[in-house]
């Protein structure tokens, strides 16, 4: 594991470390692969400062809760948890590009976003009215930064101990209502009051969300401008960097997204195969991993935008270019039209009517990365999805 930096050392400000394309450009002069390159970096950055910011407040929020746990602060906890995915689905598109957040062992990637995770490595859980209490919270050992996450992924890729869904778990615990019920998880709030392991769940909650934002801020020191990452990205071969941006929006549409996250637990008609399972966030999830694709293929983000892959396309082939951007909007149609929660909408596998929104959703999810791959080669590049 890489030290993390301090989070004091990062940059809470994007005014002085965002640069759009020049203005001094000539009107009309074609984009440049250099130009997309410098407005990803650009792009990523943003996002990734974006998500620390949340993940600060986050934080804070479970801070507020563990030192007097009400239903209040315990609600105010969930809202801050919900808004936190908002800024860090996006970044998903930043994965699979062997960049700094999973290209090594030491990368932070399984500390922050591991699923699906199994329960009973961290806590109690509740089997049909059969309570097992044999995690980490019910042992005796101290918990502390280093024993939980020298814990993640210890003795199988489900014993996920650290990260956004071990928060998420330990503020909403298991969803075993009915899909039917339209409810996510419902841990009681003696769970951090009156009940024997209160105080170490509590404790466990805190280290998890300092965690969380010391991860976050290593991303954001590797992408800030003189950052490490974010200066080798730059001086990087051309064509290898825009490989690399198309293998994360390629891979993330259509194998990821497509079918880790929503064909499986479609087939298995699984909550537990959701990726927000405990808080029934996962129709967000979705829809800002498609987001996140957008953003980097048309060149924004915030108050970013700039030179895109869009553009690069558009100048080589307009009929890829058209097809890729009408792959995109029907895209973001079927996303929108799956049933909320997405719990509901897999409850009937695929050949049900909600289902057969869902495959169809993947199917076009499937498409634009053909399209992605369709415009790549139009610009010299070949992409091998991972």
């Amino acid at each position: 594991m890489k030290q993390m930096t301090l989070k004091a050392a990062v940059v809470l400000t994007l005014g002085l470390s965002i640069y759009a394309c020049s203005d001094d450009d000539d009107a009309g002069s074609p984009v440049t692969k250099k130009q997309v390159i410098e407005n990803y970096s650009n792009i990523v950055y943003a996002n990734y400062q974006k998500a620390y910011d949340d993940a600060v407040v986050l934080e804070a929020a479970i801070d507020d809760f563990t030192e007097t746990p009400t239903e209040t602060t315990l609600e105010a906890a969930k809202a801050k948890w919900k808004l936190s995915r908002e800024s860090y689905g996006t970044t998903e598109a930043f994965r699979f590009a062997n960049g700094p957040i999973d290209a090594t062992e030491e990368s932070p990637e399984g500390l922050i976003n591991s699923w699906p995770l199994d329960e009973a490595f961290i806590d109690y859980v509740n089997d049909n009215g059969t309570i097992t209490n044999n995690g980490i919270i019910a042992s005796s050992i101290a918990i502390t930064k280093d024993y939980l996450e020298s814990e993640n992924g210890n003795g199988g890729e489900a014993n996920v101990s650290v990260g956004y869904h071990a928060i998420e778990f330990l503020l909403w615990g298991q969803d075993l209502t009915a899909p039917s019920a339209d409810l996510p998880g419902q841990r009681p709030l003696t769970d951090y009051t009156t009940d024997t392991y209160a105080g170490r769940r509590a404790q466990y909650l805190k280290v998890c969300a300092d965690l969380l934002t010391d991860h976050l801020a290593y991303l954001v020191n590797q992408w800030k401008v003189g950052g490490e990452y974010r200066t080798t990205f730059l001086t990087m071969d051309e064509n290898q960097a825009i490989t690399n941006i198309y293998l994360g929006i390629t891979t993330l549409a259509q194998a990821e997204l497509a079918v880790e996250r929503m064909d499986v637990a479609l087939i298995s008609e699984n909550q537990e195969d959701e990726h927000s399972c405990f808080s029934d966030n996962t129709h967000r999830d979705i829809a800002l991993n498609l987001q996140g694709i957008v953003n980097v293929y048309e060149g924004h983000y915030g108050s970013v935008d700039g030179a895109s892959l869009q553009d690069l396309v558009g100048q080589a082939n307009s009929a890829v270019s058209t097809d890729t951007n009408n792959s995109i909007a029907a895209a973001l149609s079927k996303i929108a039209a799956i049933k909320r929660p997405f719990d509901l909408a897999i409850s009937g596998g695929p050949e049900s009517e909600e289902g057969a929104k869902v495959r169809t959703a993947v199917r076009e999810l499937e498409n634009l990365g053909a399209n992605f791959i369709a415009g790549a080669s139009k610009i010299g590049i070949t992409v091998n999805v991972i």
